[in-house]
């Protein structure tokens, strides 16, 4: 059994690296709008910036299979635009998703029920949704925190160690 603290790697042989189907490439993210997405934990999860105050951020999520959604501040106050529909939050949050891992991707880990073809854009996506699933924005929160302390580290050339496994 796999140790817990150590990730599992891709056979690459077997992977579409090895296939020579071409992978997929990212499209440039508006980091300042969206800051962190993520497919993790049964969850298409991030933080989204306001828009309308610059002190303020929303945690946002669709759950997978379901699809049930909610939005808060950081704080856990709930959105404003929930109205029994994914707010613009959530919107965003579905967009820059799709442009860091592919439509594709974003729909196989969210466990889109359907014909997966016909899914082609967020549009497509969207009267799929489930309903408000009301959870605390901690989590969420904390990780997009945790990420942000490697930006406040000093540039070097020396290994960090929990980053170690990207080599």
């Amino acid at each position: 059994m796999p140790n817990a603290q150590f990730p599992i790697l891709i056979n690459m042989d077997n992977s579409s690296f090895a296939s020579g189907k071409p992978a997929f490439t990212p499209e440039k993210r508006n980091i300042n709008k969206v800051p962190f997405v993520e497919l993790f934990n049964d969850r298409l999860q991030g933080v989204v910036s306001s828009g309308s105050d610059l002190n303020r951020v929303y945690v946002s999520f669709f759950e997978t299979g379901s699809l049930d959604f909610y939005c808060s501040t950081n704080n856990n106050r709930p959105c404003g635009g929930l109205r029994g529909r994914p707010c613009k939050h959530l919107l965003s949050l579905l967009d820059e998703a799709i442009a860091q891992y592919g439509i594709e991707e974003v729909v196989r880990f969210l466990k889109i029920s359907g014909d997966q073809s016909q899914i082609a854009t967020r549009s497509d996506i969207i009267p799929r949704t489930g309903g408000q699933k009301k959870q605390p924005a901690s989590e969420v929160f904390s990780r997009f925190l945790h990420y942000l302390r490697y930006l406040e580290l000093e540039q070097t050339n020396e290994p960090i160690p929990e980053m170690s496994w990207f080599v």
